[in-house]
């Protein structure tokens, strides 16, 4: 895949030996996730809200009310800035100033535009649903007109993006090395626990595969 050009927007300045640019890296960050922060101008404020998504190719898609305020803004705007990150350890130091964490990051820069068309509408729903856990739109009741007309989906174009990754030990400070204070890096990982029944299950209704399968691969 080829890189994203640098710009004044995505390059990455503080940190650059962990900068990537490289469509693959970034791609695989977004697609090991379903959560992104996306951030707007309402009222003269910048804001940043967590959202669900979907990737397609070099487009990520978002979708909300058709009166939500951040939708609409960044609509209107034609143009946003999305992150989203992975924890993936803490690094702890001998010294409070070299605390750090391990971490997979991108940030995206991309051009707005409304999808229009039911058919593709209902597309990027599946493939947001089954983001979030596999299989799991192909179990559900099939949406309804007026469920589309109330919902708004977004297809930001990625113009701009970098990754930032920190996948390493602790750097501390030469002259602190012998010192008798423990240091070193707690791996941390999201994990799925047991499924909760909702308590309104008719009766018969026992847990799915793609549910059981979901939890014992993130367990």
């Amino acid at each position: 895949m080829n890189p994203f050009e640098k710009s004044k927007l995505n390059r990455v300045k503080r940190g650059q030996n962990r900068a990537i640019y490289d469509e693959e890296t970034i791609f695989n960050i977004i697609d090991a996730g379903f959560l992104a922060h996306v951030g707007y101008i309402y009222d003269g404020y910048p804001i940043s809200i967590p959202m669900a998504y979907t990737r397609e190719e070099n487009s990520l898609y978002l979708h909300g009310s058709t009166g939500n305020r951040m939708m609409l803004s960044i609509l209107e705007s034609g143009k946003t800035s999305i992150n989203i990150t992975h924890l993936d350890g803490l690094v702890l130091a001998r010294s409070g100033l070299h605390h750090s964490v391990n971490y997979r990051s991108v940030t995206l820069f991309g051009s707005v535009k409304k999808v229009i068309d039911d058919e593709r509408k209902t597309v990027i729903l599946e493939k947001t649903i089954n983001q979030m856990v596999p299989n799991r739109w192909e179990t559900l009741r099939t949406m309804i007109q007026e469920e589309l007309n109330r919902t708004l989906i977004l297809q930001i174009d990625i113009d701009h993006a970098s990754a930032k990754v920190r996948a390493e030990g602790v750097n501390d400070e030469p002259d602190d090395i012998n010192l008798p204070i423990w240091a070193g890096v707690i791996p941390v990982k999201q994990i799925a626990l047991e499924p909760v029944p909702d308590e309104n299950l008719i009766d018969g209704i026992t847990t799915p595969k793609h549910i059981t399968t979901y939890y014992e691969k993130h367990r």
